[in-house]
């Protein structure tokens, strides 16, 4: 496998199930990312993307919201050592216009800082949707004279085109859903749906994953 994808899911109610506010289940998920990040390395997967804030996690309670992007915030400012150690490049993708100036700041010194590493390659989709990355792509080729663009323009000018399409998109907590996840990349991603909330993933579940993919036949609407 090359490229993991993970839709996070399930860290609000891991904190409500144990009697918790939901910010201590947001914890457990960061905690539970560095855990997943150090056993992908491990596997020696090069690219890993993850899904941390979908543009619809804008409804959610403005106190819940703030309380994840000071998370995001000082997660950048305690983790940047250990990912540097690791060699992890983070690279981000998403809308940037809804994010404090402040933020935004941290990430761009986050990808500038990590931008050489070349162990595992790591993209954060925050305030992220995919109609909006098309419509972004979409966009930028045509500003580059492809037109009508095609869809290997509009994949060439997505927010992260060196990264290559995702082999598998798996999602915790049992939801069996993309919610509007990487759609123009998965035509023939495999896809599986775990009911493990996202704080318990640990290194078995990636063993798990990769385990189930290696048993997928890819056969891209050929013959085996």
């Amino acid at each position: 496998m090359e490229h993991l994808a993970i839709i996070m899911d399930g860290n609000g109610r891991w904190a409500e199930n144990r009697g918790l506010k939901r910010s201590e289940g947001h914890k457990e998920g960061m905690n539970a990312l560095l855990r997943v990040i150090h056993r992908v390395i491990e596997r020696k997967i090069p690219y890993l993307s993850v899904y941390a804030f979908s543009r619809e996690n804008w409804k959610r309670p403005r106190s819940e919201v703030d309380f994840l992007f000071a998370l995001f915030s000082k997660t950048i400012d305690d983790k940047l050592k250990e990912l540097m150690d690791l060699g992890v490049r983070v690279v981000f993708s998403g809308s940037r216009e809804r994010i404090t100036r402040n933020l935004l700041e941290k990430m761009d010194r986050l990808s500038s800082e990590t931008q050489l590493n070349s162990t595992l390659t790591l993209q954060v989709m925050l305030d992220y949707s995919s109609e909006e990355e098309i419509e972004r792509a979409v966009k930028n080729a045509i500003e580059n004279g492809r037109i009508p663009p095609t869809y290997q323009d509009i994949l060439s000018f997505r927010d992260n085109p060196f990264i290559p399409l995702p082999d598998m998109i798996v999602r915790s907590s049992g939801e069996k859903r993309l919610s509007g996840f990487m759609l123009l990349e998965a035509g023939y991603t495999e896809l599986g749906f775990y009911d493990i909330l996202f704080p318990d993933w640990n290194a078995e579940m990636i063993d798990k994953i990769i385990s189930d993919f290696s048993r997928r036949r890819r056969r891209f609407g050929g013959l085996s």
